[in-house]
């Protein structure tokens, strides 16, 4: 039951977190934007701060007040996720935004533009997978 409880609640609070944004700012709730926001120091920073520290404090606590494991680190080498990175980065400007405002707050505000991202973005994954595990074999 704990395996699909925990995704569930997990969910629920991401979904009602973007909600409450939208609601009391009037903001959307996509990670790139707020942290692009924050680190460029737009005149209304103060909330990017404290959305960027729950990201960052929230499984910190759940894996603590839960007594749940830390995931084992990756064993991949540095520059690989230094390269993913500017992967996903390049894809958010070309995308006009990141997973978390066209997957979550796009689809849910009913945009079609989002719709279209997210479908690009998870076909762009699952072969990139596809790829990387069964054609070059690596992983």
């Amino acid at each position: 039951m704990f395996a699909y409880t925990t995704p569930l609640v997990g969910g629920l609070l991401i979904g009602l977190s973007a909600v409450m944004l939208l609601w009391c700012l009037g903001r959307i709730a996509g990670i790139a934007g707020i942290v692009w926001g924050a680190v460029s120091a737009q005149p209304d920073n103060a909330w990017r701060w404290l959305f960027i520290l729950g990201l960052l404090l929230g499984p910190f606590a759940y894996h603590t007040l839960a007594a749940v494991p830390y995931p084992t680190p990756s064993t991949a080498p540095w520059w690989q996720a230094v390269a993913g990175g500017l992967l996903v980065g390049f894809g958010v400007k070309l995308g006009s935004g990141c997973t978390s405002g066209h997957g979550v707050c796009g689809i849910g505000r009913l945009s079609l533009r989002s719709l279209l991202a997210t479908l690009t973005f998870m076909a762009t994954g699952i072969a990139t997978v596809y790829v990387i595990r069964h054609v070059l074999g690596v992983m």
